[in-house]
Parts: C-alpha cells; sequence; structure tokens
C-alpha cells in the first residue's frame, strides 16, 4: 500500500516511515496539513498516519479536508495518552482508527493488517455487487404511464426526507426495487439497507429477525442475535410485505416507528435505533384495518407517504420496453443471438393480463431466450399460458425425461408465484431445496 505520514517532528516521521517499509509498504511524509492536502490531491494513497497535534494545524481539521479530497481515505490518528477522547471523536468524524503515543513498530503493523484487511473487504463486496449487478436487468423506473410516473415522482420527493413509506401494488411490480432506489437517493445512503420479508417466518422467528434475541430466550437459541433492526440503525428497514405481519409483532413495531426504541426477544433493556422504514404490501391496508388484521394506529404510522404502483397490465405503454430490455439483457447474459419479438409474440404479450407483472415478465423473457431457436423469438418459444399448444417435449406423459418435466415445472411456477417462498409452498419443497434445484437446472 501507499501509505502518506503526516506528524511536525521529523523523528516520529521517521520512526513510522521505517516500520511501515518494514512491513513491505511505501511512504511519503508531510510535516503539516497543507502538504498532506497538496500529496492526497497530487496522487491517492491507501492510508494516512495523522498527528491530532500537528504545530500550528488542528488534526481535526486536517482530518475532514483529506476525507472530502479523497473519502474512500484510511486515516489513522496519532495522539497522546491524554487525548484519547479527542482521537475516539476523530473517528467518529471519519478516522479509521488511532494509535496513541508513543508507539511500538508491532502496532504500527497490526494497525497496516486492519487497513489491509479492510480494503480486501471492500473489494470483496464491490466484486459481489458487480456480480449481481451482472445477473441481474438494469433497473428501470421511468415511465410513459401517468399514474406510475407520479408514484415514483412523489417517491423521489420522499426519499430525501426522514418521512416512512407505504408502497403498495400487486406482487411482481417493482416495491422492493422501488425501496431500494429510495434509499439510495436519501441521506442513509451510505449506511446499510436492511430486507425483512415478513411473510416467510413463523411469528416467533420473525420477531427474533427483526429485534434479535438473547441466549437461551428460546430453543434453538444458542448465542445472542442483535437483528435486523440493529443491522439497520442509521440507514433503511424494508418490511416487504408488511400485510401479513402477525398482530402480536406490530405493537412492537409501533413503539419503534414512535419512540426509536426496542427490546431482544428474552431481554428487558430498551434498545434504540435510528432507521428509516419503509414498508410494501401486495394487499389492501385499509381492508385489513377494518378486518382487525392490522392496527390502525400502526398504519397510520405507515402511511405518511403512500404510493401505489400499477400492475403490469395497466401499464401497457410500458410493456414493449420492459420486454425489449429483458430480451437483451437474457440474450446477452446466456449468449444467444435474438434480434426481436414476431408480431405474434408482441400481439400475445398485449392481450395477456400478467398476473405476476414485471418478475413473471422476466421469467418469460427468460426462458423464451433460452428456447429461441433462431434470431427472432416466437410464439412456441412462450407457456402455453400464452395460447400456445403444450409443447410435447415437456408435457406430461410425452416421451421426456423427468428432469426435463421437472425443470419446466419449476419455471412455471417462478413465473406466476410472489416470492420464492411461495413458489417452494406451492412445490412442496423448502426454499433452501428449491434453491439448490434452481442452481443445478440454470434457473438462478
Amino acid at each position: 500500500m501507499r501509505i502518506l505520514i503526516v506528524d511536525d517532528e521529523p523523528a516520529i516521521r521517521k520512526t513510522t516511515r521505517i516500520a511501515v517499509e518494514m512491513a513491505g509498504h511505501t511512504t511519503v511524509e508531510a510535516p503539516n496539513g497543507l502538504r498532506a492536502l497538496k500529496a492526497i490531491e497530487d496522487e491517492g494513497f491507501d492510508a494516512v498516519f495523522l498527528d491530532l497535534k500537528l504545530g500550528n494545524d488542528d488534526g481535526l481539521e486536517v482530518l475532514a479536508k483529506l476525507l472530502k479530497a479523497q473519502p474512500s481515505l484510511a486515516v489513522v490518528m496519532f495522539t497522546a495518552y491524554a487525548n484519547i477522547a479527542t482521537a475516539v471523536e476523530a473517528m467518529r468524524r471519519g478516522a479509521f482508527d488511532f494509535i496513541p503515543k508513543p508507539f511500538t513498530p508491532e502496532q504500527i503493523r497490526g494497525i497496516l493488517a486492519k487497513v489491509e484487511k479492510a480494503r480486501a473487504l471492500e473489494t470483496r463486496v464491490r466484486t459481489l455487487e458487480n456480480q449481481l449487478a451482472a445477473e441481474s436487468p438494469p433497473v428501470d423506473l421511468e415511465s410513459a404511464e401517468p399514474a406510475t410516473q407520479r408514484a415514483v415522482e412523489i417517491a423521489f420527493k420522499a426519499a430525501a426526507t426522514p418521512a416512512n413509506i407505504l408502497i403498495l401494488g400487486p406482487s411482481g411490480t417493482g416495491k422492493s426495487v422501488l425501496a431500494r432506489e429510495v434509499h439510495q437517493r436519501s441521506a442513509q445512503r451510505d449506511a446499510a439497507f436492511v430486507t425483512v420479508s415478513c411473510p416467510s417466518l413463523s411469528r416467533e422467528l420473525l420477531e427474533s429477525e427483526l429485534f434479535g434475541h438473547v441466549k437461551g430466550s428460546f430453543t434453538g437459541a444458542v448465542a445472542d442475535t442483535m437483528g435486523k433492526v440493529a443491522a439497520a440503525d442509521g440507514g433503511t428497514l424494508f418490511l416487504d410485505e408488511i400485510g401479513e405481519m402477525p398482530l402480536e409483532i406490530q405493537p412492537k413495531l409501533l413503539r419503534l416507528l414512535q419512540e426509536r426504541e426496542y427490546e431482544r426477544v428474552g431481554e428487558a433493556r430498551p434498545r434504540r435505533a435510528n432507521v428509516r422504514v419503509i414498508a410494501a404490501t401486495n394487499r389492501v391496508l385499509a381492508e385489513e384495518v377494518k378486518a382487525g388484521r392490522f392496527r390502525e394506529d400502526l398504519f397510520y404510522r405507515l402511511n405518511v407517504i403512500s404510493i401505489v404502483l400499477p400492475g403490469l397490465r395497466d401499464r401497457p405503454a410500458d410493456l414493449g420496453r420492459f420486454a425489449e430490455s429483458y430480451r437483451k439483457f437474457f440474450s446477452a447474459r446466456l449468449g444467444k443471438k435474438t434480434t426481436a419479438f414476431a408480431p405474434a409474440v408482441e400481439a400475445a404479450f398485449a392481450a395477456y393480463r400478467w398476473p405476476g407483472n414485471l418478475r413473471e415478465l422476466r421469467n418469460v423473457i427468460e426462458r423464451a431466450v433460452i428456447l429461441a431457436g433462431g434470431e427472432v423469438i416466437e410464439l412456441t418459444d412462450l407457456p402455453e399460458e400464452f395460447g400456445v399448444k403444450p409443447d410435447s417435449a415437456v408435457a406430461v406423459g410425452a416421451r421426456v425425461t423427468l428432469d426435463a418435466l421437472e425443470t419446466e415445472h419449476i419455471r412455471r411456477i417462478l413465473a406466476t408465484a410472489r416470492n420464492l417462498d411461495e413458489a417452494a409452498r406451492t412445490l412442496g419443497i423448502d426454499p433452501a431445496t428449491l434453491y439448490r434445484k434452481r442452481q443445478k437446472l440454470g434457473l438462478l
């Protein structure tokens, strides 16, 4: 790594330089904040050792300038024992760590090892993010439909505020995509975006998933767990399908929204968390309130900004653009040379009601690209729901393998299911087994 050493004492700079270079890194020295800033602007560094008492310069001010010039910089503060509290303040302002004077070469090497580990983790995260981006179609929140345009505009206006947001609409309309985009446009964008799927767990497990638990609080609680609320502290908590949240948990969520407090399962001590809540559901919550399945006070707390995403059948002006975008994406990903949809396919798409919305469209296009025998996707490449006669290659009773039959059945279930948990329940298997089957059959 390239390390910048900023200290007004030549002896400290020399001692640090020797320790850093013995660890296999290169160094540049600067006696004051002005020279340090010039070095940062001229050439990038991986880390900086910065003295908190830097002659006439205020180390905290220099820290702010260095991080403004290079936000990803790992700045380690030198400090005397008497100034530990100030060093902690420096970390609150963005410093990576601090090291007290006098220090040993072993301490310098230990700090450098922490910096290397942190950089390796950041690289891994970026790699995983790039892989996920490559495996998912690009986010498209534009629309030629006025109702959808208005919904997205309201969401983006609310993004810059701390207001809770409730996103309504049928399954598969892109509610989670919109929630993540709201987070990216908010003041919490640099903090975590944490998702909790409310229908995926039992009441007990959902409560533990949300708020955490202490060891021994229930069968299987072999260690303390912090929970998703703590993980989202300072960021965004996305509650997917909140309409299916059990009534017993709703008062605890209301407390979090009203007082920023919660308790882990099995613990009486209140904890605090500053989270921005975005909730989504395919249910009509007002009707759930009337039926007694959803608390009215919680509904009003969540319903500060309410956004409705229409189903795909109510967005005919967007259908063709989405289909073409998915065709290009899956053609590139799967190495297939498709160029267009046959007119009969376009007509079938326009006539279909799309109960699974964008999620179903994505699955249908992926299947069509896989099955396409030429450059143009034909009607025979679509599932039989589009008026296509069952393909003898995958029809029940045909002379085909069980694997081929299973693959086609799983495709069709995934195309119409609200989520993977529902698909797994329909197929009579657990989600982990479904994941393995999708991986084996190339359906991920």
